[in-house]
């Protein structure tokens, strides 16, 4: 299998410095420290190899010797105090910027459009705000230490060597040389490779929960044998993807591993010193402080392998973190601004299109009086639900005004427009939180007595009173609701909230006939003396509205109230039959 992959953007990277920005100083001063963590790290093995030296002598100095083991055993105390230093000052640092990172997503996801969430699912929101900004804890924290350490020390001790003999000092190069040289060979295509791979591995997500969520659907058709098909091809493209890359980089990573390796180095400055020794090119003595050091230049440079991976893993992530902090914002409008003169709702020349070619709406026009009842209908995929969202705000339109009570939804501020604006969508929405506090989410302030009473008329108070910890019970643990009990829970927080206008979004349509009729209820309570707009995908709940509205092709088609609709014998009559033929035959199918 052959994968064309396109290598990491450029996009990426400037997306990474940016982000690194706040801590670009702490980085820098942690990595000074670290330089000299890394000189003082060397100091030991020079001071044990001048005790050799020093020891060796005829005349043994022992200021010298003192001198020289006074100075080792202080080096070590500065590394350990310099390490710890620059470690303290990378970590702080990237606690600091993971929370100014997540707190400027936080601010920014405030401000996005409501409907950018239905877009984006939570677990794509949870990947960005917690995966992909833990993925730069490792490269603020660790990996620009590392890197300025492998590049120190050998530097370092090469200095340190060429002071004994210059050519000895080449050939124990030679190891460190051609290990990076592998490795510059591994990494030329690494970011690639991996981007490769992380799209290889979301393939393979996407066919598993796709298998697993329609399992029970397939398996009742008897089609489990080809549900499994895309899960498995997927899954075998994956490993000869797999296979394929690893197979490029099994012998240059292991010919790296090797030649980098303490033995290989060890080795290669004893064979080489013998030679030298034998040929009375160096003293045998001097031979030592190559075997020392020649160590430590080849092993910081296996630091650069991971520190390339993190780097790549962290360019990725700030990618996507990127590309959050860059989703278009609503404009937001200040206090102080004009005030709503009554709960009118005015669409006046509305358009609307979600990706700027294909318009949703198209010259809506429509106005909902205070305390009446608007219901939209038409076929799906008409732009009903796309008109309702307009209300609370969810888009604002491409061209056009919805205003409240004369004032453009643009210029309120969005908590006076919450609290005279509320909604109740079927995708029921609640905090992992107790069921107390999700229904107080439409007023912090209530009082224990106000959230059981809205509780009450959402007719969900004998349920929540039977949880095991009542009211407290949290939502997802001791608390596990049915579909149309939370939603009676969302319904109990909008009344709560008490706003003069509410939408509906088919809040019925997934209900079984108990729940139904429950929320029914509660519903009817909620739009008591308030403006309701209605997406009705049940025609029989509507019949009494003070205004129903035919929506098909983005543009309204008729208007007018049942009885009215029926006698024009227009797109409504025809929807109503298609709903009444349907209610017909249901006896049937279920006999």
């Amino acid at each position: 299998m052959t994968t064309d992959s396109p290598s990491v953007p450029s996009l990426d990277r400037a997306a990474l410095r940016d982000l690194l920005a706040p801590a670009r100083l702490a980085i820098a001063g942690a990595c000074a420290l670290q330089v000299v963590a890394s000189i003082a790290g060397v100091v030991p093995f020079v001071a044990v190899a001048e005790l050799a030296r020093a020891l060796a002598q005829p005349v043994v100095d022992g200021d010298r010797v003192w001198a020289v083991a006074v100075a080792g055993v202080a080096a070590l105390l500065v590394r350990l105090v310099f390490l710890g230093l620059a470690a303290c000052v990378t970590h702080f640092a990237d606690n600091d910027l993971q929370l100014d990172i997540r707190r400027r997503m936080a601010a920014h996801l405030g401000r996005v459009p409501l409907g950018w969430f239905d877009e984006h699912n939570s677990g794509a929101v949870k990947k960005a705000l917690q995966d992909d900004v833990d993925a730069l804890h490792h490269l603020v924290a660790h990996s620009y230490l590392e890197l300025t350490a492998a590049i120190v020390v050998p530097l370092a001790s090469v200095a340190y060597l060429l002071t004994i003999d210059w050519r000895l000092t080449l050939v124990t190069l030679v190891p460190a040389l051609l290990g990076v040289g592998l490795y510059f060979t591994i990494m030329r295509n690494y970011g690639a490779q991996m981007a490769a791979y992380g799209a290889a591995i979301a393939r393979v997500n996407s066919a598993s929960v796709e298998f697993v969520q329609g399992i029970a659907v397939v398996k009742t058709f008897g089609q489990s044998g080809r549900a499994h098909r895309r899960f498995l091809a997927e899954a075998a493209g994956f490993v000869e993807f797999f296979w394929q890359w690893v197979k490029g980089l099994l012998v240059p990573s292991t010919l790296a591993e090797l030649v980098l390796s303490p033995l290989v180095a060890l080795l290669a400055v004893l064979a080489a010193g013998a030679l030298f020794v034998a040929n009375g090119w160096l003293a045998p003595l001097d031979v030592l402080p190559f075997a020392l050091l020649g160590l430590g230049i080849t092993a910081p440079f296996m630091a650069l392998n991971y520190a390339q991976q993190d780097l790549s893993m962290a360019q990725q992530a700030a990618g996507r973190i990127a590309a959050l902090l860059a989703a278009p914002v609503l404009p937001v409008a200040g206090p102080g601004g004009p005030v709503p003169a009554d709960d009118t709702v005015r669409f006046h020349g509305v358009r609307f299109s979600y990706d700027g070619a294909t318009e949703v709406l198209r010259g809506v026009d429509l106005v909902l009086a205070p305390g009446t009842v608007t219901a939209l209908v038409g076929p799906s995929g008409s732009g009903k639900s796309t008109l309702a969202k307009l209300v609370p705000r969810f888009w604002d339109p491409s061209a056009g005004v919805v205003s409240l009570g004369g004032v453009d939804l643009r210029e309120l501020p969005p908590d006076e427009l919450y609290k005279r604006v509320g909604f109740v969508f079927q995708d029921v929405r609640l905090l992992r939180a107790s069921v107390r506090d999700n229904i107080r989410l439409g007023d912090p302030t209530a009082s224990d007595a106000r959230v059981e009473a809205a509780a009450r008329a959402a007719q969900i108070h004998e349920r929540l009173a039977a949880l095991p910890r009542g009211y407290d019970s949290v939502v997802g643990e001791d608390a596990v609701l049915s579909g149309g009990e939370a939603q009676r829970v969302t319904i109990a927080r909008a009344l709560l909230a008490d706003p003069r206008i509410v939408v509906l979004d088919e809040a019925t349509a997934f209900a079984d006939p108990e729940s139904e009729a429950a929320i029914q209820d509660a519903l009817a309570t909620l739009a008591a003396g308030r403006t309701l707009l209605v997406v009705a995908h049940r025609l029989h709940t509507i019949v009494g509205a003070d205004q129903i509205v035919v929506v098909d092709g983005g543009a309204i088609v008729e208007r007018g109230r049942h009885a009215e609709l029926l006698a024009a014998d227009g797109r409504y009559r025809r929807l109503w039959d298609a709903a009444s033929s349907a209610a017909d035959l249901a006896p049937e199918v279920k006999s």
